[in-house]
């Protein structure tokens, strides 16, 4: 079975996710802890969660994934930056403990001039320090697209990270499509080849998620700007070939993709007809 879904707001709760999710026939989906260019969280309504919880096993929705905001840097020099990113990450995983078995994906950071090496050592710290043994979310560390300072436009950077974690059983990575293949991951022509370096240096357990998105720059570009699928530089039938590559058979896939619902719903819909069901 494909697992797919979107990106979708979080203004409305989680019922309001969940019913949207179900009305273009997403498996699961992705939504911001909070304002993406902000600070600013909603509370969450216990009850609306209990719902939400009935409705998506109804539904069969599962693997929520939450996207901390675009400001959290766990890696930034200025402290009230660092500060901002581990307060807002520690209060969204015990937000995202009223869904429980869910995924918490956030973009490394940007070491802003202080060298990879201590932008590695300082995302670590920030996960030592917010990582509960018994939370039940996993977080992701996003592959990114090597823009500027960047850290995790490489596997390697991410595997730094990861050996770092004291709690790293708490801890995985989301694969984006356009980050990679920007980042210089050739997932077009050597897929294959791709996933095997990822097995070989971060270790294939450790991927659990998918951002599906194509990309309206080159490959290496290092530019990540997302395109619908199959408009852009990856075209679709990469995207044939990830979805149904054995290794990751069983993943969500996640688009988030420059669309409106119903564009969510047509993508949804493209996908699963490209997709080969298991023998």
């Amino acid at each position: 079975m494909l697992r797919i879904g979107c990106h979708l707001s979080a203004s409305g709760g989680f019922m309001a996710m969940g019913r949207a999710a179900a009305s273009i026939g997403a498996g699961c989906f992705q939504f911001f802890t909070r304002n993406p260019r902000g600070g600013a969280a909603k509370a969450v309504d216990p009850q609306d969660a209990a719902d939400f919880r009935a409705f998506a096993a109804q539904n069969d929705i599962c693997c929520l994934l939450a996207h901390a905001p675009y400001t959290l840097n766990a890696c930034a020099a200025d402290p009230k930056i660092l500060n901002f990113a581990r307060t807002t990450m520690a209060d969204d995983l015990q937000r995202m403990e009223y869904v429980p078995g869910s995924l918490y994906n956030f973009h490394p950071g940007s070491h802003v001039g202080q060298g990879t090496e201590a932008g590695i050592e300082l995302i670590a710290e920030t996960l030592n320090l917010v990582l509960r043994p018994e939370q039940s979310t996993t977080v992701l560390l996003e592959t990114m697209a090597g823009k500027g300072s960047e850290v995790g436009g490489r596997f390697e950077e991410l595997r730094a990270v990861i050996d770092r974690v004291e709690l790293d059983s708490h801890v995985g990575v989301c694969l984006d499509t356009c980050h990679v293949s920007d980042g210089g991951y050739d997932i077009v022509h050597d897929l294959d080849g791709v996933l095997e370096e990822f097995d070989r240096v971060v270790g294939l357990e450790r991927l659990r998620a998918i951002h599906v998105n194509d990309s309206k720059n080159p490959f290496g570009s290092h530019k990540d700007r997302h395109e619908l699928i199959g408009q852009g530089s990856i075209g679709l039938e990469a995207f044939e070939r990830l979805i149904n590559h054995p290794a990751l058979r069983g993943l969500p896939f996640y688009l988030e993709t420059p669309n409106d619902l119903a564009g969510y719903g047509q993508e949804i819909a493209l996908l699963r007809s490209l997709y080969h069901q298991a023998d």
